[in-house]
């Protein structure tokens, strides 16, 4: 692993210079970005809960600034810049949030969302993201010298769409009709009932049950498309070990479930044992990244001093170019402190007004909120976003919140799994802000931005996102159910990673927490790690994440077919592709995201009936289906599918539509 002194290349310099100043924080930019902010997060809220894993909004949210932008007279690159970093900060928001806040309906302490103390620590968790990021920005972009792909591709974007008018429209008509499809199809089979959502077969060989299922949804698809083949192919491989190994091998060795058979056998399993495996190798996956950017990160903060001097010289940073430019120390530390005082009250009065244990938390609070902040910043910025460790390092933090509270108030606290969840929602904001935060200011970095401009948008889009995720949810709940499925809800969003750290904290206060399948899966986490090391010192190609193979070990078989054949149908683009062609025309990008959106915003408004039906009673429960059962099951599906796939690779292939497939989503 390179260390942050050690740069391998040229200066950065940006396309804007320091002595060029440009608007950048404009009235149409604000409007434009806050309802970018709004669809993106509403979008990556569904595509999270159904799907586990979130996307990168910062290339679509371009394009379209792009186009919308120039029907003004006047527009420039750096207005598209800050369009796409508030939208950019809207869509990572709502990965922390669902990644954690539904866990606190599934442990039964809310019935329903509560939209202020949500909306509070959504805020506070992605505020503190954007603060802990601001003294990061130097270390980590300008004295580290890291890659961060996807603002380095994200930046290319902006400067073609600077240079060559024409190529924004054309990319914003593909990113609609995407949409429109992908909207269509979940029209077609959640609204009219046309075909179910899935496959889903099972062999049974004695005991032991072989499930295979395949989850009919275009998102998924284009999901598996953005992240590319290496890892879609991990997270499918995970799916494989924990739905085709274990769960068989369970039954077959030590009970199997009575009553059922076939896929109901290997639901009840997996949902009762096997994920728990998936939570000991998401623990080492936590663990082994705090380990791995242990050195780079106590640089980073050791520089932060002396990085700061120009600063303390030049009170008024005239000493500073504008391009280095950051919010100041004042607003820095006075922010942070205006933050915990919200948590502080909130933690008190969840545990009987304990000062001793709402202070523990709010101190464990910060400084986990810090340190997995630089830790996603930096994983972000050494291999993408695509190995933001967002799930292991919030384990991580619940279980210590939990440890906590059980030392303070005892086991017995009937509010100590929701105070720790809590925790664990705020620094799962920062984290999935971190990474994001500076993917986007290395972009600003790039085309020449004003970094202090991006970070006061990057507050923007956190409080859009935090205004608009509670109702998101609370559609979602109604409409679809969230975790367990139900016979209300047969076909609920799996939210996996909310289920996951809801099981963690009542597992730990109740006693219930089968310790030794977490010590299978840490035991199966570290054969993981030694694996994906050997591979690293091959030099290879395929890696072995520990945390994809964990999510696919505790995400439905079903939902990870799916995404590998998004991933297969990523590398049949780029194994076509002349090797001369340009890596940086994302019509198959765009078009992936179309897909993820179109699908997201449909099923968000298919659940307006159910929210509209107190008023409207003949809106209750589904009002355009035209089939209580699908007749033909999910084979019209398969039909709809395989035409998406096709559309998809055309659209890749299509004259100018060459890209650089690669690993775009934000959060595991």
């Amino acid at each position: 692993m390179r260390e942050p002194d050690e740069p391998s290349e040229p200066v950065d310099v940006p396309l804007v210079p320091a002595s060029v100043s440009l608007p950048e924080i404009t009235l149409k930019a604000v409007v434009l970005s806050i309802l970018l902010a709004a669809v993106l997060a509403g979008a990556n809220a569904y595509l999270g809960l159904f799907a586990g894993m979130t996307v990168s909004a910062s290339i679509p949210a371009a394009v379209v600034s792009m186009a919308v932008l120039r029907l003004f007279r006047e527009s420039n690159i750096l207005e598209n810049n800050i369009v796409q970093t508030a939208a950019s900060s809207g869509e990572a928001l709502a990965a922390g949030v669902i990644f954690t806040i539904p866990g606190l309906v599934l442990i039964g302490y809310w019935t329903s969302f509560d939209y202020w103390q949500t909306f509070t620590v959504s805020l506070v968790g992605g505020v503190l993201g954007v603060l802990f990021t601001i003294p990061l920005r130097r270390a980590l972009i300008i004295h580290a010298r890291l890659r961060f792909p996807e603002g380095v591709a994200t930046a290319e974007v902006l400067k073609i769409g600077a240079t060559s008018g024409g190529h924004a429209g054309r990319r914003v008509r593909l990113l609609l009709s995407a949409s429109a499809l992908g909207g269509g199809l979940k029209f077609a089979e959640g609204g009219l009932k046309l075909w179910s959502e899935s496959l889903e077969g099972a062999l049974e060989f004695g005991r032991a049950t072989f499930y295979g299922g395949l989850n009919l949804s275009p998102a998924l698809v284009a999901v598996g498309y953005i992240i590319g083949l290496n890892t879609a192919l991990v997270v499918f491989l995970g799916g494989a070990i924990g739905w085709l190994v274990l769960l068989p091998l369970y039954q077959a060795l030590v009970e199997a479930p009575a009553g059922v058979t076939g896929v109901a056998a290997a639901k009840v399993v997996w949902s009762g044992q096997i994920r728990y495996i998936g939570i000991g190798a998401m623990l080492v996956g936590g663990v082994w990244t705090l380990i791995q950017v242990r050195g780079p990160i106590l640089n980073s903060l050791q520089q932060l001093v002396s990085l700061y001097a120009a600063r303390r010289d030049s009170p008024d940073g005239s000493a500073l170019l504008r391009t280095e430019r950051d919010a100041g120390v004042v607003w820095l530390i006075g922010l942070t402190a205006a933050s915990l005082i919200p948590m502080l009250f909130l933690y008190r009065h969840l545990l009987d007004y304990s000062v001793f244990a709402g202070a523990g938390l709010t101190v464990l609070m910060v400084v986990t909120a810090f340190l997995f902040s630089a830790v996603a910043g930096y994983m972000a910025g050494l291999v993408g976003s695509s190995s933001n460790p967002v799930s292991g390092v919030t384990i991580a933090t619940i279980m210590l919140a939990a440890l906590l509270l059980l030392v303070i108030l005892g086991r017995e606290h009937p509010a100590g799994p929701a105070a720790a969840l809590l925790v664990g929602a705020v620094v799962c904001c920062a984290a999935a802000m971190g990474g994001d935060n500076l993917q986007d200011l290395k972009t600003g970095h790039l085309v020449g931005a004003t970094p202090w401009k991006q970070q006061v948008m990057q507050v923007i889009g956190v409080a859009t996102g935090a205004v608009v995720i509670v109702p998101v949810l609370s559609l979602l709940q109604a409409k679809y159910g969230i975790g367990v499925a139900t016979a209300e809800h047969p076909h609920s969003l799996s939210a996996p990673q909310a289920t996951l750290m809801a099981n963690l904290a009542k597992g730990v206060f109740g006693g219930s927490l089968p310790w030794h399948l977490v010590g299978i899966g840490m035991a199966l986490g570290v054969v993981i790690v030694a694996l994906d090391q050997r591979q690293a010192r091959r030099q290879a190609q395929l890696r072995f994440p520990v945390l994809a193979v964990a999510l696919g070990m505790y995400l439905p078989l079903k939902l990870s077919a799916a995404i590998m054949f998004g991933g297969l149908l990523a590398e049949y683009v780029r194994r076509g592709r002349p090797a001369a062609e340009s890596s940086t025309d994302d019509r198959g990008l765009l078009c992936a995201a179309g897909l993820v959106t179109g699908e997201a915003m449909v099923g968000i408004l298919l659940a307006l009936p159910i929210a509209l039906s107190s008023v409207w009673p003949s809106l209750a429960g589904d009002p355009f289906q035209l089939f209580a059962d699908p007749p033909l099951g999910g084979w019209p599906g398969l039909v709809a599918l395989s035409l998406v796939g096709l559309f998809l690779v055309r659209a890749a292939q299509a004259k100018g539509g060459a890209e650089n497939v690669h690993a775009t989503h934000t959060a595991i």
